[in-house]
């Protein structure tokens, strides 16, 4: 069993109590001037800091501005700007209407109170995930973190913000891809980010010391800034949480024109336009309760589990080419960066009712069809990652739990641990490689802490680390919290010195760096925390990394 101080235990407990009340505000709010407008936020209940929320960080995206990328907000327009409570999230599904809205993108500010301009404390800048169409700042509480921040004598600021999600964000097919309106999500991200450059000052941060981190989907932006953004300017650190720039699928965007297409048939005011490449006007002059129609039934009559996704948006745009071409070329951005990824990914995604061989194959084949090589490439890369990795209980995913199938077929241990490295742990480790090799200072991870509160089926899986880098693991055992615990001082470490090993705080392991020599990654379970070597899998994901354009990577 492992130990921790009773002190430090009952720390996280209460905080996490905590958090689950809402923040109240008192008669001398905490106040932020930004130009001639004064901000009035909030106190944080039980903890000395403040919140500023609900920030507009770009002009509404909204009539001739939608579908457009997005344009920086210089200044408000009121003499004071109620900042106490976060904004509305950008429109999605299976969230009430009253929760949404296409003017969202706001931005979020945490900070240990009494903090004054001159301060230039560093500051944790966060990008949530959800598929690329769901998910809102609201959801991830900085609290926690910057309370640990200020605990082990590091204090930082926390930030997140608001993106555009599905059609909106991510527009698919060719008059996208025309008028050059793909990727505009990760647009609104580097403009948050140009945002705090102008304005982190007036909170007590420090525009010198950003560091981007973000999970899943917001890793993956995150990760593609390195391919063609002004990132070194905007963030000195980043941070990725199980995603690189190939986790999603890369296709040029006319790859999903009938996408489009369903979108715009399911926007009442715009159905007749739907099969024309002349859709933006329209969808320009529709009200937002007709777009919000179009999105729903574009995400839900879709054949993809993710259909609006980054697309290759060619020379001169954010993503203008797979990454593996990219890092051929060396033309990347050098900011130095943590990555990594569970041990189990592939279980959160691969359907339970997968019972075959040949079905893993096709699945194989639709995922990476129209391929970037020929077809008979494609099949035959199918098949040696079928021979790679063999149907044997014992080598599936969720690892190290032997031949038990869970009452399921063997496929879906064999297909989860095949999607789980094309996807996630071969691309991590392909782009700490190709940094490493490239003189890039970087960091690796893998999380292995078991979950008890998950089905046995799915393991450590995609997301479970989330949580823990929060301070607010469902499971209270002392290793979670210890786990817990050592990421938030890694993670702040990092944020604060460009370094996880700063000596402050929980005894941990020094993190060693990763190099073409030290190919190492720190092992993050609370019960044996330790480096391993970063050679598990090696054949299968030697092979993965060899062919990359057979994957999009």
């Amino acid at each position: 069993m492992v130990l921790m101080p009773l002190s430090l235990m009952k720390s996280l407990l209460f905080l996490a109590v905590l958090l689950s009340t809402t923040t109240t505000a008192r008669s001398n709010a905490p106040q932020v001037k930004l130009g001639n407008t004064t901000l009035i936020g909030r106190d944080i209940t039980g903890l000395k800091q403040d919140f500023f929320g609900g920030i507009p960080y770009a002009e509404p995206p909204l009539g001739n501005l939608r579908l457009k990328p997005p344009v920086l907000k210089k200044h408000l327009d009121s003499v004071t700007f109620d900042a106490s409570n976060f904004g509305l999230a950008c429109l999605q599904p299976d969230v009430p209407t009253s929760s949404v809205s296409e003017d969202c993108l706001t931005i979020n500010i945490f900070r240990p109170s009494n903090v004054r301009p001159e301060t230039k404390l560093p500051v944790l800048f966060w990008t949530y995930g959800g598929g690329f169409q769901a998910g809102s700042s609201s959801m991830f509480n900085g609290s926690l973190i910057v309370n640990r921040s200020v605990e082990r004598g590091t204090p930082l600021i926390y930030v997140n913000f608001n993106y555009r999600l599905g059609p909106l964000g991510f527009p698919q097919g060719q008059e996208a891809y025309d008028k050059k309106a793909l990727n505009l999500a990760i647009q609104d991200e580097i403009v948050a980010l140009e945002w705090v450059q102008r304005n982190i000052r007036a909170f007590g941060g420090d525009k010198n010391k950003v560091t981007v981190f973000g999970e899943s989907a917001g890793a993956i932006m995150s990760s593609i800034l390195y391919l063609n953004s002004p990132l070194d300017r905007l963030a000195r650190g980043v941070i990725l949480e199980s995603g690189s720039q190939a986790s999603s699928i890369n296709f040029p965007a006319i790859r999903r024109q009938s996408t489009w297409q369903l979108f715009v048939e399911g926007v009442p005011s715009c159905t007749s336009t739907a099969s024309s490449n002349d859709t933006f006007d329209c969808l320009r002059q529709a009200n937002s309760s007709d777009i919000f129609a179009g999105l729903l039934s574009g995400i839900q009559s879709s054949p993809d589990a993710f259909p609006f996704e980054p697309a290759i948006d060619g020379p001169g745009g954010v993503y203008p080419d797979l990454p593996s071409r990219i890092f051929e070329n060396g033309t990347f951005a050098r900011v130095p960066f943590i990555a990594g990824t569970s041990i189990d990914e592939g279980t959160f995604f691969m359907p339970i009712t997968l019972n075959s061989e040949e079905q893993i194959h096709e699945y194989l084949i639709a995922n990476f069809s129209p391929p970037l090589v020929s077809l008979p490439e494609l099949e035959q890369a199918a098949d040696r990652i079928l021979e790679l990795y063999p149907d044997v209980p014992a080598l599936g995913s969720p690892f190290n739990t032997g031949n038990e199938t869970f009452g399921l077929s063997s496929s879906f241990k064999r297909a989860s641990a095949i999607f789980g490295d094309i996807w996630f742990l071969s691309q991590r480790r392909f782009w700490q490689q190709t940094a490493s090799n490239a003189g890039m200072k970087s960091w690796g991870y893998l999380f292995t802490q078991p979950q008890p509160q998950n089905p046995a089926y799915l393991g450590t899986t995609h997301s479970d680390e989330i949580d823990y880098v929060y301070g607010q693991p469902s499971d209270t055992s002392p290793s979670a919290l210890k786990v817990s615990v050592t990421m938030m001082d890694y993670w702040i470490s990092f944020a604060t010195n460009m370094d996880p090993n700063d000596g402050k705080g929980i005894e941990r392991p020094v993190w060693e760096q990763y190099t073409p020599r030290n190919e190492r990654l720190v092992e993050l379970t609370g019960n044996d925390i330790k480096m391993i070597d970063d050679t598990f899998r090696k054949e299968q994901m030697d092979y993965i990394n060899s062919i990359p354009a057979v994957f999009l990577h």
